[in-house]
């Protein structure tokens, strides 16, 4: 039968190729294309061509919800004539192959002779809505398929498929792929070197999320390790076929429970893509609150399409949540990004589009203050450097237009300072406030809220300047106000409270900032309860005192009662929840109960491995602190297993002789020590010397004195070890703090230099030193003394090697006799 060729004009600028996978069959995938693409064709007053692949070749399934059963030619056809020609060629050629430039140009020949647009079919009248089936179902359909070898055809020419995509985004503005399931050639090539972005579409079991979970961790690491695929994938999670009326199974399999052995899909995507893609913390909470796919009884049988039936829009309906979903995958954004940051993104390019046509206060005052509520959104997520740039753009366009004393700058200029301050950019973030609160004062007078507010704030900073009796006194100055015009327990008043005791601590007055806590906390929970937010920060808060002024016991009693709550309300895994049990975690040990340190620790692990990953820094820093704990508890083994884990990743991520490798080695080498391995322990004691030195020698780079400092700390450390572990020490080891001890000398570095100074004398005073190595030892001592016009030390210095000498002589005169 002869096929209708379309014939489709190239787009102004390419769009975009996108696979739709699942590990395992029954997700939905087909259905969740189908609609998707239906939605995207219907854009721009339906002129937004889109393509569908139907690369599932062993169960096709995507004609049926366009009822196209027509026979036509399709995806394994073309590629039979991709092969044919491919062929053709090596015949012509010899076989011979060239490089990657004429692998693509070789690719452009094959798909240049074939003519794709034959096998593409129209499957909506109303929108330009096309479709490349999987192919034709005759009775020889099964047996090609068969003979179709993927990886042949790969490896006959690498560049084919890619360029394939890349010609067919040339044409349609989407190209939709249905790929194969599980882990095969055909998924391999539709998830790794087909796509811009991956949809992974999956079902909450454990086998669907493990599979994807391998499958993108492999896709990946194929684009990152492949040079001539140095191109990126963005992935977008989408769950399917979820029980809209079972909210305690949903949470359990979205957030995860630890007691019943479940992950849940959120933090498992969470930890995949921050690991992916190198990102130090992401949540996916607004993305899966709007994204994901109801299980519906209506939509359970047959291939209906939801989007022409489900027309309303409603906030149950299939259609809204696929409109939901393509907010992040055709608006560019990340699935990490919140609904709330999409739109806020939105209104300020529409504003600033706006503001090229026609510039005025009417577009240019909505656009700073929607910048300045992007600044807000950053700074609460961490993003310190966007938040910035955005709020200083809000103040530019406020000041400029309003004036400087305009309520709204003002406000601005505050939320820039808050910042300001998080950053440590104490300096900037003072004049910001005291610009402020100058202005507050002589327009507003100083009893008006928004002054005392500013007043509490430069009160901050100034805290965290060290001016500990100028912040207290406008804290009280503050506070004041606070209860005389609100009362005692007003919000405001406690939070000026609070305020007030964090400097009272700050100062050592202890007792006072107890007292002012105790009375916050009581005060708050009668107003919010036991467990609101700003109850439990008190409380934390006074815990934090209690511990500080000794009360151990009423400190733990504090923290366990406010970590069950956060537990409760939280969940164990939030940020929070794990910052409370590390603070729990320090009073445990200070108490001595190693155990509950040990069971506080290994909680700390597990849930810092389910949210960051086993990779991250404060997943290391909590295995650190298990081994301490463990040792403590006298669990040798168990503790140089924690610590060999931590010393393997800092090793492979960091290097052998980062700062951070050097310390692992050292504490496993004490460990090794306790066992009796004094061999192994001493290699790794060398290592850590020699990396040491390889540092204290290497250029200086960005923040070398505390680098530099740590490395001589290590050495002195070790040296010092072996000085005190022998009757006598070690030539080699006084050979080398002799060394050290010259380095410092020569660098003025007297005070880093005192410490070992005083190890090394007590070493060379010791009797069987040898005499030359003894002279060089205390050559360098005088000489540092003297440089440092330390004369009691010089002399003290002289009289103890008199004393020494004599003392050997004596023993010899002994020994003679």
């Amino acid at each position: 039968m002869e096929c209708q060729r379309l014939s489709l004009p190239p787009l102004s600028a390419p769009g975009e190729v996108v696979t739709f996978y699942s590990y395992k069959g029954g997700t939905g995938r087909t259905m969740a294309l189908s609609n998707i693409a239906v939605l995207l064709a219907r854009r721009e007053n339906a002129s937004v061509p889109v393509l569908m692949l139907d690369w599932d070749m062993e169960a096709p399934g995507l004609h049926h919800y366009f009822e196209q059963h027509e026979e036509r030619p399709g995806v394994l056809e073309f590629f039979e004539a991709c092969r044919q020609q491919l062929e053709r060629l090596s015949l012509e050629t010899g076989g011979k192959r060239g490089s990657v430039a004429d692998d693509v140009a070789l690719a452009q020949r094959v798909l240049d002779a074939i003519d794709w647009q034959q096998y593409v079919v129209r499957v909506d009248q109303g929108s330009p809505l096309y479709l490349m089936r999987a192919g034709r179902f005759d009775a020889s359909y099964s047996e090609r398929l068969a003979q179709m070898r993927w990886d042949q055809l790969f490896d006959s020419c690498p560049a084919l498929f890619r360029c394939f995509a890349d010609t067919l985004a040339q044409h349609f503005r989407y190209v939709l792929v249905d790929s194969r399931t599980g882990r095969t050639d055909s998924a391999g090539i539709c998830t790794t070197l087909l796509p811009k972005k991956l949809v992974v579409v999956f079902t909450p079991n454990r086998q669907s999320l493990e599979g994807v979970d391998a499958l993108v961790t492999r896709a990946i690491e194929y684009r990152r390790s492949h040079e001539d695929e140095q191109r990126p994938l963005l992935v977008y999670p989408l769950p399917s076929r979820i029980e809209m009326g079972d909210g305690a199974q949903r949470a359990e399999w979205r957030r995860g429970d630890a007691h019943k052995g479940i992950a849940g899909f959120q933090p498992m995507f969470e930890r995949l893509l921050r690991t992916s893609y190198g990102l130090p913390q992401i949540a996916l909470d607004s993305y899966f609150d709007e994204v994901q796919l109801q299980q519906t009884k209506t939509f359970a049988y047959g291939e209906q399409l939801a989007v022409r039936i489900d027309q309303g829009g409603d906030r149950f309906s299939l259609t809204r949540t696929f409109e939901a979903f393509l907010h992040w995958l055709t608006g560019g954004y990340f699935p990490w990004q919140s609904s709330r940051e999409i739109a806020l993104l939105g209104a300020i390019s529409e504003a600033r589009q706006a503001l090229l046509a026609e510039p005025g206060r009417a577009v240019a005052l909505p656009l700073a203050r929607d910048l300045a509520r992007l600044g807000e959104l950053y700074r609460k997520d961490g993003r310190s450097g966007q938040a910035l740039e955005a709020f200083r753009q809000s103040v530019e366009i406020r000041v400029r237009l309003l004036g400087e004393e305009h309520p709204d700058s003002l406000a601005c200029k505050s939320g820039m300072a808050r910042l300001l301050r998080q950053l440590g950019k104490l300096e900037e973030a003072r004049f910001l406030e005291e610009d402020v609160l100058d202005v507050r004062e002589r327009v507003l007078g100083s009893e008006h809220p928004d002054t005392l507010a500013a007043r509490a704030c430069l009160a901050k900073t100034l805290l965290l300047q060290g001016e500990l009796a100028a912040a207290l006194l406008l804290q009280d100055a503050v506070l004041a106000s606070y209860a005389r015009q609100l009362g005692g327990e007003h919000p405001l008043t406690l939070e000026a409270m609070d305020g007030r005791a964090a400097t009272l601590l700050r100062m050592g007055r202890l007792a006072q900032a107890q007292q002012v806590l105790a009375t916050v906390v009581a005060a708050r929970e009668r107003l919010f309860g036991a467990e609101h937010g700003d109850t439990l920060r008190s409380k934390l808060a006074l815990a934090q005192a209690l511990g500080r002024e000794g009360d151990l016991e009423g400190a733990r009693r504090l923290f366990v009662a406010v970590l069950q709550a956060q537990e409760r309300r939280l969940g164990g895994d939030h940020a929070a929840t794990l910052a409370t049990r590390d603070l729990l975690a320090d009073i445990v040990a200070g108490q001595g109960d190693w155990a509950g340190a040990r069971q506080l620790h290994e909680d700390q692990v597990a849930a810092r491995e389910r949210t960051h990953g086993l990779d991250h820094p404060e997943t290391l820093m909590s295995q650190r602190k298990l081994a301490e704990a463990l040792l403590r508890r006298g669990e040798l083994d168990a503790a140089r297993s924690v610590q060999e884990q931590v010393l393997e990743v800092h090793a492979r991520l960091l290097g052998e002789d980062h700062l951070d490798t050097l310390h692992s080695k050292t504490q496993l080498a004490g460990t090794l020590q306790q066992q009796g391995d004094s061999e192994a322990a001493r290699l790794l004691e060398d290592a850590v010397l020699s990396g040491s030195d390889r540092l204290l020698n290497a250029p200086v780079t960005g923040h070398a004195d505390s680098v530099l400092d740590g490395a001589r700390h290590l050495q002195e450390t070790i040296l010092a070890g072996r000085a005190s572990g022998h009757e006598g020490a070690e030539p080699d080891t006084l050979v080398s703090m002799i060394s050290m001890l010259q380095g410092m000398i020569e660098r003025e570095q007297y005070a880093q230099a005192g410490e070992l100074a005083e190890h090394l004398k007590s070493c060379l005073l010791r009797p069987g030193v040898p005499g030359k190595l003894r002279r060089r030892g205390m050559a360098q001592l005088k000489r540092m003394y003297k440089l440092q016009g330390d004369l009691n030390a010089l002399l003290a210095l002289q009289e103890d090697e008199v004393q020494a000498l004599e003392g050997a002589l004596s023993e010899a005169r002994i020994e003679q006799r």
